[in-house]
């Protein structure tokens, strides 16, 4: 699977390796391009899953807010509703296409 924006490739890896959370592919961390992503300062907390760290992607000379997500340090007990750790897993939102 890959995340694309555009013709940029952000993030690749095996379906297998990817995890389904709220209609949403989380891809790990070793398969992003982190050298696209910057860390924005957009607060958010989901009430299950913890603290979020928004990215924004630089695409060539534009960069897109707050289009990639992550939880580096989920609550644990989230771990039992998704079924694996999903540490640092990366997710974006429906402007970055993720198909095969």
């Amino acid at each position: 699977m890959k995340a694309r924006l555009g013709d940029i490739t952000v993030a690749a890896a095996d379906q297998a390796d990817l995890i389904r959370i709220e209609g949403n592919w989380y891809f790990p961390p070793e398969s992003v391009d982190f050298s696209l992503l910057e860390p924005s300062d957009t607060p958010y907390t989901c009430p299950w899953k913890g603290e979020c760290q928004y990215y924004s992607i630089r695409a060539g000379d534009q960069v897109r807010k707050d289009l990639a997500w992550a939880y580096p340090h989920p609550y644990p007990d989230s771990f039992d509703k998704v079924g694996r750790n999903y540490s640092g897993y990366v997710a974006f939102s429906k402007e970055v296409e993720v198909a095969d």
